[in-house]
């Protein structure tokens, strides 16, 4: 198929993305599910799990291996663009009220379902061959499963709280900051493995260090850049097309940067949010780039992992007991965790749960991390399928948890706030 072919095949690809994922959506939202999960499930269903068995050759035609390229590289357009918008939304000034909650939160976080993870992975590797490859060492397989159940589903964790309207609440603050170190931890966790897989350990130094670096220089000269873009649109009174290409080509530049060294794009366009001056120029930027972004683009980031993804795989009993042992560590590891410390630091039962919840969703950015341990030969297929089953029911008890467990709390103070 030629490129023409494939760009006029995209068009097609989009129509049908985005009318499933509006389908999905309606039905889900039934079940107490955000349009997020919508789009997760849209894509497994337009995969080989359902549409490839039920009629193989028309999910061929319609999403041929060849296409994925443009279908990934639209989508994570979307997702930086996206990511950079909850950066803005980010209010520091709340953060610096609950550091330390934050950091408590954070680590809890990521040391018990790292210490269970590894411990699953010490006796997974002694079936040799099974679930992880045979040339993987018990120490890299520690650190591979330990980092999976580490992460956090930071995208859907960001939309579930905008669609909640808490985008700049203390709750929200606090999970976006608490899940934001986790998954960067987890993708330093895993550039470690990656590095003793391939013997180079600059993976590693270039990942950590580079992140770090990064960081200093977005939040430092990239937040005086931005300041000055901001003078510029008030003497305006408007963000101008020149003004809006010259950050939009800044995100890019740090979502680049940060996919390079091995961090994953959405924290360089996060931190590249958290670093614009708040006020009129960040509300202007956000009514300019979040609609489309988040009506046609991110829906291809959910999807096209979706499309990637196959549930026939776990179909023995002795696997299925192994997906239950992993879903109730991952549970345990993160979600209890989490509620824990907070619990520790003083905040109340709803906000404790609300976070353990939040945290425990895995969603996509798990599937990205088990399929890069898939086509990097450290597991095997059975353990990828595990882990994608732990990711997809992690990522769905999320929301109705979060309404069941906060929502009607939340409701309640409003109108406690509005009745005083």
């Amino acid at each position: 198929m030629s490129d023409f072919d494939l760009s006029v095949l995209f068009f097609l690809q989009l129509a049908v993305i985005l009318g499933t994922c509006r389908l999905v959506g309606r039905i889900a939202r039934h079940f107490g599910q955000p349009q997020v999960v919508a789009e997760m499930i849209a894509g497994v269903l337009l995969g080989p799990s359902l549409f490839g068995w039920v009629a193989p050759q028309w999910q061929q035609a319609l999403f041929p291996p060849q296409s994925m390229t443009i279908l990934y590289a639209v989508s994570q357009v979307g997702l930086a663009l996206y990511m950079f918008v909850v950066g803005m939304e980010l209010r520091s000034e709340l953060l610096r009220n609950r550091v330390r909650q934050a950091v408590s939160i954070s680590l809890a976080g990521m040391l018990v379902p790292f210490v269970l993870g590894g411990a699953l992975a010490l006796w997974l590797v002694a079936d040799t061959g099974r679930f992880f490859a045979a040339k993987t060492t018990p120490a890299e397989a520690a650190v591979f499963l330990g980092a999976a159940l580490c992460i956090t589903a930071f995208p859907m964790l960001a939309r579930i709280i905008h669609e909640r309207g808490l985008a700049g609440t203390s709750l929200g603050t606090l999970a976006l900051t608490a899940g934001a170190t986790d998954d960067a931890a987890a993708w330093a966790l895993l550039a470690l493995v990656l590095s003793s897989f391939s013997g180079d350990w600059s993976t590693a130094a270039m990942a950590i260090g580079g992140g770090i670096a990064y960081a200093l220089v977005m939040l430092t000269a990239g937040a005086a850049l931005l300041r000055g873009f901001a003078a510029y649109a008030a003497r305006d009174g408007v963000v101008s097309s020149s003004v809006l290409a010259a950050v939009l080509g800044l995100v890019m530049l740090g979502a680049w940067f940060t996919d390079r060294i091995g961090i994953y794009a959405v924290f360089g366009a996060f931190l590249a949010g958290t670093a614009v001056p708040r006020g009129v120029f960040a509300e202007q930027l956000r009514e300019r780039i979040e609609p489309l972004v988040v009506t046609l683009l991110l829906p291809l980031f959910f999807t096209y992992s979706g499309l990637r993804t196959r549930l026939d795989l776990v179909d023995t009993p002795a696997l299925w007991a192994v997906a239950v042992v992993v879903l109730v560590a991952a549970v345990i590891g993160k979600g209890g965790a989490c509620w824990a410390a907070a619990r520790l630091h003083g905040e109340d039962r709803p906000t404790a749960l609300a976070i353990g919840t939040l945290m425990n969703a895995r969603g996509l950015m798990e599937l990205i991390i088990v399929n890069i341990g898939l086509s990097r030969g450290i597991i095997t297929p059975q353990l990828f399928s595990i882990l994608v089953l732990m990711a997809i029911v992690t990522t769905l008890m999320a929301s109705p948890l979060f309404e069941r467990v906060y929502g009607r709390h939340a409701r309640a103070g409003r109108i406690a706030a509005a009745g005083s």
